[in-house]
């Protein structure tokens, strides 16, 4: 499984040319020369490997052809198969190479930064101590690796503070091509204390700056980034609270204690430029590539404008979420659509996503502050305080009104578990993985298209047609992805192990903390 194992000449390159048609000023210290790789400036790596992340997280493979589909936030107007769970095999493959390749570039920061070798050049500059970026870049890694099992399961993990023996990927010296797969038990629990001892360095240290303007989310500020942690461990205490409940309550009131988001000026983004090769993910799937086939769904537009779901009045943030179709209306695409019935709606009569989320600058989302207040209000037994923050907070993240700020929150009815979770998956727009995995782990919201669902009925060309949903595979939203047809012939072993411990390699195999 050569994926594991990138040299440090490919990793040079790679971070040389990831930004090398930008003129942005904060994409301007990538400035090694790739004909004498010495040494590589670990802010170089920091750069690329952020970028890298989030095109993996945010590909037209995993988020638009799979992701957003599944929350039912897009729905396809012309090729309908994948909002019916026919996901061809090398999706998966794509975000796991991807995934893994950004993977290796963070973990070469903290060699890096732990050899004796070159530690002194790689704190070198406006770089930063080296116990500051190897923190950040164990924050970035957990992020990865949480992507990654959420949507597989058991996968090939490694961790920087805990040698357990199934922690396999990523290892060189000796090399390891052929790692392990963890369980999604394991992975969990090692996640959170990544997080908690890389918050607790960047907290020790929040007045410093670590990677300076080479860091794309935080421009190097420690006390953003450890407030980052806190929040994600939030994020991921809250999933396994149910399965992990001492566990869980034990990081969540740490975090809770030590700091999380507090505004949005804390969000985790990561904004890309409009100069090529550095454009955001879905501007290139569409714009670029000269395409209009991912729609926003009748789902979202019906539950935004009151007629879906627990919210009757109109929700301001539908005019962010979607462009009006040319006559100036609101039309969500009906989801889940068979292929004969793709063509009914041309794209110039539904709304497709709106300018700001399909922006070549668009700042792409790793998490928010709307969000942590959610799971405040829902490890709270649905809090109404937190309730109101949260929903604050996203409409001002998306710059509604004053006027139409305050109506749509004097109308909200009161916190309960259908309308702080409903609010939370309207907030996660955009962030597919996130909102395809809450929507997993607690079945809301409860009003997305099930199998046998009306879908649409009219005519068409003279014929009277009604449509049902029904799904091309299972009977259900996906519970995950298959893995990569690579890793059945090329670790094999490891591969049948986690299939023994999970379950089978199909989509509706539901993984850990969802059974």
């Amino acid at each position: 499984m050569k994926l594991f194992k990138k040299s440090y000449i490919a990793l040079i390159g790679l971070s040389i040319t990831a930004f090398s048609a930008c003129s942005d000023q904060i994409f301007t210290e990538i400035n090694t020369d790739p004909n004498n790789p010495t040494t590589v400036a670990t802010t170089s790596l920091l750069v690329s490997g952020q970028k890298q992340a989030l095109n993996a997280i945010r590909s037209e493979s995993i988020h638009l052809r799979g992701a957003q589909l599944f929350a039912q936030y897009y729905a396809q107007n012309i090729y309908t198969d994948q909002s019916r769970y026919l996901i061809p095999v090398d999706y998966a493959g794509s975000f796991w190479n991807s995934a893994y390749l950004s993977l290796n570039t963070f973990n070469e920061i903290i060699k890096l930064n732990s050899d004796e070798s070159t530690k002194a050049i790689a704190s070198a500059g406006t770089a930063g101590t080296n116990a500051n970026q190897i923190a950040i870049a164990r924050i970035l890694k957990s992020y990865v690796f949480h992507n990654l099992t959420d949507v597989f399961g058991n996968i090939p993990y490694e961790s920087y503070g805990n040698k357990d023996a199934d922690f396999e990927a990523l290892q060189q010296a000796p090399d390891i091509l052929t790692p392990k797969y963890a369980s999604q038990q394991k992975i969990y629990a090692d996640i959170l204390n990544e997080l908690d001892q890389a918050a607790d360095t960047l907290y020790k240290y929040q007045t410093q700056r670590t990677f300076g303007a080479s860091d794309i989310i935080y421009k190097g500020d420690n006390s953003k980034w450890y407030k980052f942690a806190n929040s994600l461990r939030l994020r991921l205490a809250n999933r396994i609270l149910a399965k992990e409940p001492a566990v869980a309550k034990q990081h969540i009131e740490d975090a809770l204690a030590q700091g999380v988001f507090t505004t949005n000026s804390d969000n985790a983004v990561f904004k890309y430029s409009t100069n090529s090769p550095n454009e955001a993910p879905l501007f290139r799937a569409t714009v670029i590539a000269n395409r209009k086939d991912f729609a926003v769904s009748n789902v979202i537009v019906e539950a935004l404008s009151g007629r879906r779901g627990p919210f009757t009045h109109a929700d301001p943030r539908l005019e962010k979420y979607a462009n009006p179709n040319e006559a100036g209306d609101y039309v969500g695409q009906p989801y889940g659509l068979p292929l004969e019935a793709g063509n009914i709606f041309p794209y110039n009569r539904i709304s497709l996503p709106g300018s700001i989320l399909n922006a070549a600058d668009y700042a792409e989302v790793l998490q928010e502050y709307a969000e942590v207040e959610f799971l405040i209000a829902e490890y709270k037994n649905w809090d109404q305080s937190h309730y109101e923050k949260g929903v604050k907070a996203s409409l001002e993240k998306w710059g509604i009104t004053a006027a139409a700020f305050q109506d749509y929150i004097n109308s909200l009815p009161s916190a309960n578990q259908e309308t702080v979770l409903t609010q939370k998956y309207f907030a996660l727009y955009g962030q597919g993985i996130e909102g395809w995995s809450e929507l997993r782990r607690t079945g809301y919201p409860n009003f997305i298209v099930k199998k046998g669902d009306l879908l649409w009925s009219g005519t068409v060309g003279g014929t009277p047609k009604t449509y049902y949903f029904e799904p091309e595979v299972g009977n259900a939203v996906p519970s995950r992805l298959t893995y990569p047809l690579k890793e059945q012939s090329t670790n094999r072993s490891n591969y049948q192990q986690a299939l023994s411990e999970q379950g089978d390699d199909i989509i509706n195999t539901k993984i850990w903390w969802n059974k």
